[in-house]
């Protein structure tokens, strides 16, 4: 008679509740290597070279830094005196580099439904100008009707109805004296083009 066939005993990993062989598929696979690397280092053997190497660097990096009496971190001898970028530039989380918005205003004329045409105010804000205030001013001066709306890169813009492109920046620059006309700039076929 052929013997019964045993149960296969199958390895589940304490982290993600998946079969240790199926751990990199799962949901966080960098939580699971630490637990993977103790309890079941015969299935992912590179995960131990990797651990070995990671330490390796750490420890370099350790190594090569130095600490001061305050603290913080002692500055790598360098010859000359140069000023930190980290002063300049504002780092957003996930290590993006926020630019600062430059002082501009740009009007762009935008076309709907083949005859009405809508004029877009942006950057008014940058000059101390509360766009609320702003929008009144313009439907007031053109007799049209001017609302502030978030724009696609969710920044407030004043919408105002009618092709009054060309007769709004005198309106801006005679209204609001903080806004030179160096700074006001047409978006014309796709280019931003001087409005002086």
């Amino acid at each position: 008679m052929a013997e019964k066939p045993q149960p296969v005993q199958v390895l589940y990993c304490q982290v993600c509740s998946l079969p240790a062989e199926y751990c990199e598929f799962g949901p966080d696979f960098e939580k699971c290597k630490p637990w993977l690397i103790q309890n079941a280092p015969d299935i992912y053997p590179d995960l131990l070279k990797a651990d070995n190497q990671a330490t390796d660097k750490v420890s370099e990096k350790l190594q090569s830094i130095g600490i001061s009496s305050d603290g913080a971190a002692a500055p790598p001898a360098t010859s000359g005196t140069s000023t930190s970028k980290k002063e300049e530039v504002k780092r957003l989380p996930g290590g993006k580099i926020k630019k600062k918005d430059k002082q501009e205003v740009i009007i762009e004329k935008v076309v709907r439904n083949k005859r009405k045409c809508v004029t877009i105010v942006k950057g008014l804000e940058l000059f101390g100008v509360k766009l609320s205030d702003a929008s009144k001013k313009l439907g007031k001066k053109f007799a049209t009707g001017a609302s502030v709306v978030k724009g696609p890169t969710e920044k407030e813009q004043i919408d105002v109805q009618g092709d009054i492109a060309y007769d709004i920046v005198e309106f801006i620059t005679s209204t609001w004296p903080d806004v030179p006309e160096a700074a006001i700039y047409f978006i014309e076929d796709g280019r931003k083009v001087s409005a002086a």
